[in-house]
Formats: structure tokens, C-alpha cells, sequence
């Protein structure tokens, strides 16, 4: 198994992959409409633990997309040139990585990150100045702000939209004492702020908001100012080892209560594996359902999800959830708007036929059933009907078993 993952890793870490380049220039050309669609994908290949899984699982999965769409005619009759960096989930590392594509000669037309936000954060403002194009799965609070970030849309649906749908779900379940807890990252400081604003949109009462150190190994303290306020169910955000420290802390006071996980939870390998290397099936999880996108759960009737796995599995072992395949839906929406400009070559004109809602339509994604971008918004915005919400269970081809809860 250990061979395995190196042999993936080293395949990974290719400086440059041509998909099905029979139409790409020499290395060496400048990009045009005659030359390859450059994309450049960045992920944390040499991270640790859920980081390195993650990540590529988001590398897969623009390989599969792009391979998808050269098999398809490529973009506006360009194929796809895929290249791979490892950034090891470092910021200045990724900003390194993209100065030195810029200064080569060869800019990229398309950046793909794979997260985590302080990814995006960094590099966000090189790709406005290069007027790159680029699709985000590590949405920040400016991310999806076009005024911002002109040529720039998430992918992953941002802290506002989770924690609305998220909302709308307790208040079905008739949750009325409801409290949230969240890690110090930049993402979950906006998502514990954007709950408590979305509970109180559905009517629900907020118990508060209680804040813990990512660094931290005990969340006690936070979980009992929660439970003396009469909290009757428990929204929490903790991603890799903090949510395995979250659960224990809970397990310490006792405290048996509803929990509705965010997609940092559902991303998270510790809930889909049993002892001793996860919670899968212990008391810990008893309670706990996780929000995560239909495409992340099984449905041996959705075609266009059941065709990315495959794509996918062609390709490589999926090493974690497919909430962080996200990247697969990309060039299908730079097809879309290419396919409405009549051409490839001019990034703004492609940003604005993404703000097309008919554009958006004919993208053949998979990864989530619909975008909404407008000329107002560049986040997702894929609606409630894109979402499920599942208890732990095994991961299978990055896919959650369990019906929704």
C-alpha cells in the first residue's frame, strides 16, 4: 500500500502533463488559439495526513476533467495541458510556484488551487494583476466579490450558503436552542458569524457562538458555556485532528446532543474510518449528521456524478471524500463560456459569459448539479436540492454510503 501511494504521489508531481495533447505546440510556444489551454493545478502533494489525501483527491480530479474534455474537443478546439505543483499547503509556497509559471514565459490561462483559504488568499491578487483566470475550492470572505476579484469563481459553495442551508435544515428538524462552535481559521471565524446571522433568519434561536485554537486539544470550556445556555442541538466546523479533540471533549462532559457537522467535518477521513483510526461507529459519532453535496453520496442513478467516479478510478484510488473533487467542474465551464465567445484566448470575455445564466446551463459539471454566477456574485450558489444531509459511514470511491438523514 505504501508503494502505491509514493507511485501516485511521484505521478502527481509531474512538472507538466499533457492530456491527449495531439493539437498542443512545443513546450516552448507562447499560449494562443493555436497552442494548448494551459492550466496550472496547485496542491499540498508533500502535506501530511487529511491535508495530502485532500489534495488529491482535487488533483484527480481536474485530471479527469481535463481528459474529459480533450476526449470532448478540448476548449474552443485547444486541448487541455495540465500542470501539476506541489505547495505543500503553504501560501507563500503556492505564490512562489505562480510567480515563477508567470515569469517562465508560459502563463497559465487557468489556475486551480486545492485549498486550504489562506491558498487562495495568497495567490488571488497575482492572478488579478496577470488577469488569469481562475475557479477557487478555498473560498475567502472577497473571494467571490467580482468588484474584487473580476476573473475569479468559487467552486465550493461559501460559509454564508452552508450555513443558510445548514438553517434551513435545523429549523425542519424543530431545533429551537441551537449553538455552534468553530475553529480560529479565517473560514471558521465567517462560518460561526454566518450561522448565528442564518439561525436567526429561520426563526431559530442562536445559544451563541463559541470560538476554539485550531492548536488546541480540548474544547471543554467552550462546550460547557454551550451547554449552560440550554443548547439543544450543536452545529461544529473542525477539520483533521481538531474535530477528533472536539468529539473527545464532548465524549469528557457527557454530553449527548444532535450534531450537524459543516463540510469541514464531512471532509474529514477520521468520521469515515472505524478504530483505532477513526470514530466511525463509536459513541462519539452516534449523533452526528454531516452536510455535504449530493455528489458525495452514492446514487447509482446520477449519471453525470457516476461518469466523473469512473473518470476519476481511471485515473487513480480516490484517497478521500469527493467534496474535494470540486476541480473536475472547471473546464467544463470554461468549455460553456468558450463555447459562447468563440474563443478561448480572452479571459475576461470568458468570466463574462460565466456570468450567463443559459452559459452556465450547458455545462456538462458533475460535481455539483448547477452554478449561479452573476455579474453581482462569483460564488457557486448551487441551492438546497444540492445538498444532502448523511450520518458517518465508509468512504467507497470517495462517495458516503448512508442515505440522507
Amino acid at each position: 500500500m505504501k508503494n502505491r501511494h509514493s507511485a501516485l504521489v511521484a505521478a502527481l508531481a509531474v512538472s507538466a502533463l499533457a492530456l491527449a495533447g495531439c493539437s498542443g505546440s512545443s513546450s516552448g510556444a507562447e499560449s494562443g488559439s493555436d497552442g494548448p489551454y494551459r492550466v496550472l493545478v496547485t496542491g499540498a502533494i508533500s502535506g501530511q495526513g487529511a491535508l495530502a489525501a485532500n489534495s488529491q483527491t482535487s488533483i484527480l480530479s481536474a485530471k479527469a476533467g481535463a481528459e474529459a474534455v480533450n476526449k470532448a474537443g478540448g476548449i474552443g478546439g485547444r486541448q487541455v495541458e495540465l500542470t501539476v505543483v506541489d505547495d505543500g499547503g503553504d501560501a507563500t509556497r503556492a505564490v512562489s510556484n505562480l510567480r515563477e509559471a508567470v515569469a517562465s514565459g508560459k502563463k497559465p490561462d487557468l489556475y486551480l488551487n486545492s485549498g486550504p483559504s489562506t491558498v487562495s488568499a495568497a495567490t488571488l491578487p497575482i492572478l488579478k494583476q496577470n488577469k488569469i483566470l481562475s475557479f477557487n475550492i478555498g473560498p475567502t470572505a472577497e473571494s467571490s466579490d467580482p468588484k474584487e476579484f473580476p476573473l475569479n469563481f468559487d467552486l465550493a459553495s461559501g460559509p454564508d450558503e452552508n450555513a443558510a442551508t445548514m438553517a434551513r435544515y435545523i429549523k425542519g428538524k424543530g431545533y429551537q436552542s441551537v449553538g455552534t462552535i468553530h475553529g480560529s481559521s479565517a473560514y471558521g471565524e465567517v462560518f460561526g458569524e454566518a450561522m448565528e446571522d442564518a439561525l436567526g433568519a429561520e426563526g431559530v434561536s442562536s445559544t451563541g457562538s463559541e470560538e476554539y485554537d485550531v492548536a488546541a486539544l480540548d474544547m471543554t470550556a467552550q462546550l460547557q458555556a454551550l451547554k449552560n445556555k440550554g443548547t439543544q442541538a450543536l452545529v461544529i466546523d473542525a477539520y483533521g485532528a481538531p474535530l477528533g479533540y472536539l468529539l473527545n471533549s464532548l465524549q469528557r462532559l457527557e454530553w449527548n446532543i444532535p450534531l450537524i457537522g459543516n463540510t469541514s467535518v464531512s471532509g474529514t477521513s477520521l468520521v469515515s474510518k472505524p478504530a483505532p483510526e477513526g470514530v466511525l461507529g463509536t459513541p462519539a459519532t452516534a449523533n452526528l449528521v454531516m452536510h455535504v453535496l449530493s455528489s458525495t453520496v452514492y446514487n447509482p442513478d446520477d449519471a453525470a456524478v457516476n461518469t466523473m467516479v469512473e473518470n476519476m478510478k481511471a485515473l487513480g484510488d480516490i484517497p478521500s471524500t469527493l467534496i474535494l473533487a470540486d476541480n473536475y467542474d472547471a473546464l467544463p465551464l470554461v468549455v460553456a463560456a468558450a463555447n459562447k465567445v468563440g474563443s478561448s484566448t480572452d479571459p475576461e470575455a470568458l468570466a463574462d459569459a460565466l456570468e450567463n445564466q443559459e452559459v452556465l446551463d450547458t455545462a456538462k459539471t458533475a460535481f455539483a448539479p448547477a452554478y449561479h454566477y452573476t455579474a453581482e456574485s462569483h460564488a457557486s450558489k448551487p441551492g438546497d436540492a444540492a445538498y444532502k444531509f448523511v450520518p458517518p459511514s465508509k468512504l467507497l470511491n470517495g462517495q458516503y454510503s448512508n442515505p440522507a438523514a
